[in-house]
């Protein structure tokens, strides 16, 4: 598939990373200058960064492996969600669960709940409990869609994450790292590229930054989809 230019980076803020008094060290490497106190990315290295990640994303989709897309900040929840969806792999948009890769037997227990409450739900399973039992019901429901909805259908282990912002997410990357699982994500001036497998150094703030990237990693998906 066709990498962005350079102009359409820079016309999507991918360039502008943060403070240069929040730098971290190791990041050091993918900062191309500063201006007015704001470290500037350097997008020739967003390239390269981009080039590897998208050709690990159909490597693994073209097996049959999943793909995680995880991004809980705001201003990604939407983006993450329905890239996710265009190219039918799983995701997490809210808190992520401690143990959702370490402990897997227990999160797969809660989304085989999900799916039979729904289940439930539809064929009006509820109707003879009381008022009040329905709503406590529909409570319950609604926490584990929040929680485990994006992942009901994941019956294993995803073969890799996409990552918007490894410090928000610093819990699903930690736990990708214990498992081995390679860890695909947009990496800004402020955290340690080396707890990913497959950084992309981008502006992880900016909504047309975040969807640039995460449309270009669901687009390689999809298109490899078995």
């Amino acid at each position: 598939m066709n990498l962005p230019t350079l102009e359409e980076l820079l016309k999507s803020g991918v360039h502008f990373g943060h403070q240069t008094s929040k730098r971290y060290p190791k990041a050091q490497a993918y900062i191309h200058s500063s201006r007015s106190g704001i470290h500037i990315i350097d997008l020739q290295k967003t390239v390269e960064g981009l080039k590897k990640a998208l050709e690990f994303v159909e490597k693994t989709v073209k097996n049959g492996g999943l793909i995680l897309f995880v991004g809980s900040k705001k201003q990604a929840r939407k983006i993450v969600q329905e890239a996710a969806e265009i190219c039918s792999m799983p995701y997490i948009t809210g808190r992520w669960l401690g143990g959702t890769f370490t402990n897997f037997e227990n999160i797969s227990k809660l989304t085989k709940k999900l799916e039979k409450m729904e289940k439930e739900e539809q064929e009006g399973a509820w109707e003879v409990y009381t008022k009040k039992e329905q709503v406590a019901f529909k409570k319950e429901l609604t926490k584990l869609q929040e929680n485990v909805g994006g992942i009901k259908k994941m019956k294993s282990l995803p073969k890799a994450i996409f990552v918007v912002d490894i410090k928000k997410e610093k819990t699903a990357v930690s736990e990708a790292n214990r498992m081995r699982i390679p860890v695909i994500a947009m990496v800004d001036s402020n955290v340690n590229p080396e707890k990913t497998q497959y950084p992309i150094p981008a502006n992880d703030d900016a909504v047309k930054s975040i969807e640039m990237i995460t449309s270009l990693v669901a687009q390689a998906a999809k298109i490899n989809r078995v």
